[in-house]
């Protein structure tokens, strides 16, 4: 995909997310709404695109990418694990929001961006990457996130790893590693589902960002240089670090897409559900977001152009 058609995806997202803010000053969409509205993408919308994205027949890559996606997906969370023990002691955070800066860095919103933006501008191969990283978000944050944000003071929550999306998740890895095809009216139906995401998720995350304070947010140096770092040199670190590795470029545009992602929503839920101060979630959420528009078409655009014309 060329810069100039990642421009205009992300153009129609904004366009989407402008819609999601018009609508919540109108009153359409209030807090109760946008709290159903999650549930309904997350636990059926979101999921239903992950294997209406596999059932497609556009993906021409086999069980062993599968593996290698696997291992890839370790790799990346690996190096996001140690980044959010250092990154907080490189932006010399106070004690009280290293914690938060910890999750906030390893935690991105792979699942309510990550997967819309992903099916709008990769490759149909560069699913199977997307699909694998949120299953090790699940399966991560339900153990080393909750030790984290808590301070170790929860245990892992292993009953909540298996929820809609990662269970669904899963089962797209099985059925596209075995070959399985559903009959035609499963499949349509999944497609329609599935199709609703991206609307719905624009929606919600504008709405999201016209009821944050951004004004007091845009103030915060901190999440200003965590902004910098963590959303751009990142990204930008893991690019390199894959095309060196001479890695699939549907991958490499994935993993770095998966990079790029602003500050996700599960860290506040959890946060919120444990009485810990979310205020700097709420914030970072907003801002991140925010920004993530400008950053996620500048370096996709970039990475685009050197992986399809330089590596």
């Amino acid at each position: 995909m060329s810069p100039l058609e990642i421009l205009q995806q992300m153009a129609v997202i904004l366009i989407l997310v402008s819609i999601g803010i018009f609508l919540c000053r109108r009153g359409v969409t209030d807090k109760l709404t946008s709290k159903q509205l999650s549930t309904i993408v997350m636990d059926v919308c979101n999921p239903a695109l992950i294997l209406a994205s596999i059932l497609s027949g556009d993906i021409t890559a086999n069980a062993f990418d599968v593996l290698i996606a696997i291992g890839l997906g370790l790799i990346f969370y690996g190096i996001l694990v140690f980044l959010g023990f250092a990154l907080p002691h490189i932006l010399k955070v106070g004690p009280d929001r290293k914690r938060v800066f910890n999750v906030m860095t390893v935690y991105t919103n792979t699942g309510f961006i990550g997967i819309p933006v992903a099916r709008a501008i990769l490759p149909p191969n560069a699913m199977i990457y997307v699909v694998v990283i949120n299953v090790l978000y699940s399966l991560l944050f339900y153990t080393h996130g909750i030790t984290i944000l808590s301070g170790s003071k929860s245990k892992p929550d292993i009953k909540k790893i298996f929820n809609p999306g990662t269970i669904m998740a899963i089962l797209s890895l099985v059925v596209f590693a075995f070959g399985i095809k559903l009959p035609g009216f499963l499949s349509n139906t999944i497609s329609y589902i599935g199709n609703a995401t991206v609307f719905l998720s624009m929606i919600l995350l504008g709405a999201a960002i016209y009821r944050s304070n951004l004004k007091e947010g845009f103030k915060d140096g901190k999440i200003w240089a965590y902004i910098v770092i963590r959303m751009m040199i990142v990204p930008i670190l893991i690019f390199c670090l894959l095309s060196v590795m001479q890695i699939d470029k549907d991958a490499v545009l994935a993993l770095s897409l998966m990079a790029c992602v602003p500050v996700g929503n599960l860290p506040l839920i959890q946060a919120e559900k444990m009485g810990e101060d979310t205020s700097t979630l709420s914030l970072a959420i907003a801002v991140t977001t925010v920004m993530s528009l400008i950053t996620i078409t500048a370096l996709m655009s970039l990475f685009s152009f050197f992986a399809y014309s330089v590596f």
